[in-house]
């Protein structure tokens, strides 16, 4: 009996060598900390956004003519009513001479004329005092009346005319007004197609042709991006958006949601999209946002803050995570309830308690229940 005892010894502690000389070696992992913090729900464009001007104007002359003057270069900063391009317009502006010099005769003829019609008038007044005292005959009162009533006619014509040519005047100076490009509002010229000497034509109805000056408005600008179908019925009006541009990179911009498309665009018939417009608010005064950036944009749905989180890269299919045992020195399954999730954080309700440690990468190889694990540095 004493022989199987020692035996039976001996068996156990070759047995517990065995083990010890052929276990597993931990494998080295890296693990995060719970801890609270900020978890947003969001929804991201599905493509890239572009940012745009909320005033842009391809302006083109309403007449053909010969370009005489550039008054402005691409790039240039300008008023509202800024001349920008002017045609050759010495036609024009001789036949608006000629119209303001017939204007002034027509002016004095009617004065003049004006002036016999009272003077006719007082004669046929006192003609008429005179016959009521049968000092002039009928006969000489019915001359006057009449000559009083064709001067009034003679002044009506006149007045008539002088306000034909003050029409005309006005036809001709809206002419002469049409061969110089103004800016309707304050802003970049963008773009000029034209040289002087060359000419230009209006573009016709339905035929897209080069505008004369591409002018933007710089200082009002909003981004325009495609959301997926599927985000956008969370969406509303004034939500608030973080927004990216790869021109500043590490850095980002407040917005607002502030147009929601009311139809889905079909331009990729397997990820349809609904555009959506944000308006920067305000625009950076110390970044200088160019037309035309690419944008991204995350719509701020809803966000909690100092609640416990864990990084969403993290997380096993069916909510679970792998957490590290201190007293046994391997990791274990552990399910979680999990809240408001975007792809960087997830909101953990139940399961995990602030700083219980977790394996940090998936992707560790032998990292799975009950492996053995050292941290890494």
């Amino acid at each position: 009996m004493k022989k199987l005892l020692v035996s039976l010894g001996l068996l156990i502690l070759i047995s517990a060598g065995l083990y010890f000389l052929n276990r597993p070696a931990p494998i080295e992992v890296r693990l995060t900390e719970v801890q609270p913090g900020l978890v947003e729900q969001i929804a991201a464009n599905s493509r890239a956004g572009t940012i745009k001007a909320c005033r842009r104007s391809r302006l083109s002359m309403p007449q053909g003519g010969r370009v005489e003057q550039l008054l402005v270069d691409e790039g240039d900063h300008v008023e509202q009513g800024q001349p920008l391009l002017q045609l050759w317009n010495a036609d024009l502006r001789a036949r608006l001479e000629e119209v303001a010099a017939t204007l002034k005769a027509r002016r004095i003829q009617a004065t003049s004329a004006c002036h016999q019609a009272d003077l006719a008038r007082r004669d046929a007044d006192r003609t008429r005092s005179l016959a009521s005292n049968r000092l002039a005959s009928e006969e000489l009162l019915d001359q006057r009346q009449t000559e009083a009533r064709r001067a009034a006619l003679a002044c009506s014509e006149a007045r008539a005319l002088t306000e034909q040519a003050e029409a005309t005047l006005k036809l001709h100076q809206v002419l002469l007004d049409d061969t110089l490009l103004k800016a309707p509002f304050a802003g970049i010229v963008a773009e000029i197609n034209g040289e002087i000497g060359e000419y230009v034509t209006p573009s016709p109805p339905g035929v897209a042709t080069p505008p004369a000056v591409d002018l933007i408005d710089s200082q009002c600008l909003y981004v325009r991006a495609p959301i997926d179908e599927v985000e956008a019925a969370r969406l509303s009006i004034g939500q608030p958006v973080r927004i990216t541009l790869d021109a500043f990179r590490g850095r980002s911009f407040a917005g607002e949601l502030t147009r929601i498309a009311p139809f889905v665009s079909e331009l990729e018939k397997q990820a349809r999209t609904v555009d959506v417009d944000v308006r920067l608010t305000p625009p950076p005064a110390d970044a200088h946002l160019l037309v035309g950036y690419s944008a991204d944009i995350e719509v701020i749905i809803e966000q909690r803050d100092n609640v416990l989180r864990v990084p969403t890269e993290t997380l096993l299919q069916g909510n679970r995570v792998l957490r590290y045992a201190p007293e046994s020195g391997t990791l274990e399954t552990v399910k979680v309830n999990t809240g408001l999730s975007n792809w960087t954080w997830t909101e953990i309700i139940a399961g995990l308690n602030a700083g219980d440690r977790i394996l940090q990468s998936l992707d560790t190889p032998g990292a799975v229940t009950g492996a053995p694990v050292v941290t890494a540095p």
